[in-house]
């Protein structure tokens, strides 16, 4: 009986720093910009396909398969720690905090659920066949 209780302790401090690493991060302001700054996002927007590149002069361009990139303005504004952009016709910036958990990134705002992207070195607006 006490060699199981010792198994099952040994077993539980081992679990421990894994469960503790697993956990979402919220990206800092430096973290963001060095993530996505000449770098692009790709993921699915509301099921859509979709490819977004950071210019360091805060330009940034938003590509679908099959529609006309659309180019926009975007910035970390360190007093909210969030990515923000701004699109021909928006009065006002909109923002997301950019979370990471487990290696995946994620954009993350109150009025959308957490939507999972990847981030591909350099301009990569090109559609890859896969």
């Amino acid at each position: 009986m006490r060699r199981w209780f010792l198994l099952g302790a040994i077993s539980c401090l081992t679990l421990l720093p894994t469960i503790a690493v697993a956990q979402a991060v919220k990206l800092k302001p430096h973290e963001i910009s060095a993530l996505l700054m000449g770098n692009t996002a790709v993921g699915k927007w509301q099921g859509v396909r979709y490819r977004q590149y950071f210019a360091a002069d805060g330009v940034t361009l938003f590509a679908q398969q099959g529609i006309r990139t659309a180019r926009g303005k975007w910035r970390v504004d360190s007093g909210r720690e969030e990515y923000q952009s701004r699109w021909p016709g928006d009065a006002a910036w909109e923002g997301w905090f950019v979370m990471e958990w487990d290696g995946d990134f994620y954009w993350v705002s109150k009025s959308t659920p957490p939507t999972p992207f990847r981030v591909e070195q350099g301009q990569r607006l090109d559609w890859p066949d896969q």
